[in-house]
């Protein structure tokens, strides 16, 4: 009779423990599903209203937003920004975490605290920016991916990974005369995917975000990355909506768009695209996460 009370127990738990992760599921999706299918209805329909289904679907909302002017050229910035900034993170935060894992290192932990150090220590935007220009990376796409080379954070993430490695990977190389270069690129940068790639989502994530350096360090139109570009336009949104009304007519169609469409189909371009990096990455971010943060 006990044993039969503690599975009925167990079966309510088990109903409510999903019934509320499931609630709580929808709560967190459905604004952002609300606005993907804004962004895909209909800019007259949607005012009406929708709930679960785009009304009159229609891809004229993206098809607007890329004809703004410099929209595409700061969209190949943004895409070669994140690719190359983020090879670069993770290539100079890999081969630094190594270097500082070797005992062999002379003021090893002087140099890994001073970049601890970093974690807790800001400077500030005016110190920044004075540093920037003195090192002339203003209005040089370099801005967007030399200051971020090394991260304090990826570097603890990647040096506890790699100090948990057997020991015998690299012994075994050094045998064979291998240097420690050599030993960074064939073997340890090799077995250390799972964290590399967690590493490798973070920096693309705040690469395709950043725009705080183009917007204070860069005047060159040719250099604006997307997000700030969408900035602008989503701050003159009831503009762009005053001009897409004059009678953008294509035979007997009249395009229309408004404010409200307009930021719900900036905050999708924004959006999708990092999205996609998610699920590639998916099967080593919580793996390599752990076990880059078991021990300090």
């Amino acid at each position: 009779m006990k044993i039969k009370e503690d599975n009925l127990g167990g079966r309510i738990f088990n109903i409510l423990n999903y019934a509320g992760l499931t609630l709580l599921f929808i709560i967190c999706i459905y604004p952002f599903y609300y606005i993907f299918i804004y962004s895909l209805s209909d800019p007259v329909e949607a005012q009406k209203g929708i709930t679960l289904l785009p009304a009159k679907v229609t891809l004229n909302n993206y098809i607007e937003i890329f004809q703004l002017k410099n929209m595409f050229h700061s969209f190949v910035v943004s895409v070669l920004r994140t690719a190359i900034g983020t090879g670069i993170t993770v290539f100079s935060c890999s081969l630094f975490a190594y270097i500082v894992s070797k005992e062999e290192l002379p003021y090893k932990k002087i140099i890994y605290r001073f970049v601890i150090i970093t974690m807790y220590f800001n400077a500030g935007i005016i110190p920044y920016y004075l540093t920037m220009k003195m090192y002339h990376l203003n209005n040089n796409f370099l801005l967007y991916v030399v200051p971020s080379a090394i991260s304090a954070f990826y570097v603890v993430l990647l040096k506890t990974f790699m100090e948990q490695l057997p020991p015998a990977l690299e012994e075994s190389a050094k045998i064979d005369g291998a240097g420690y270069f050599t030993i960074f690129t064939k073997i340890i940068f090799q077995v250390s995917t799972p964290i590399i790639a967690t590493i490798a989502v973070f920096a693309a994530v705040t690469q395709w975000n950043s725009f705080i350096d183009n917007f204070l360090l860069v005047q060159n139109p040719k250099l604006r990355t997307l997000q700030l570009v969408l900035f602008e336009y989503f701050n003159q949104a009831s503009q762009i909506a005053s001009a897409s009304k004059e009678d953008l007519a294509r035979g007997t169609v009249v395009r229309k768009i408004t404010p409200e469409t307009i930021r719900m189909t900036i905050t999708m371009v924004v959006t999708l695209p990092i999205l996609c990096v998610y699920p590639s990455m998916q099967r080593y971010f919580v793996k390599g996460l752990i076990l880059g943060a078991v021990k300090g």
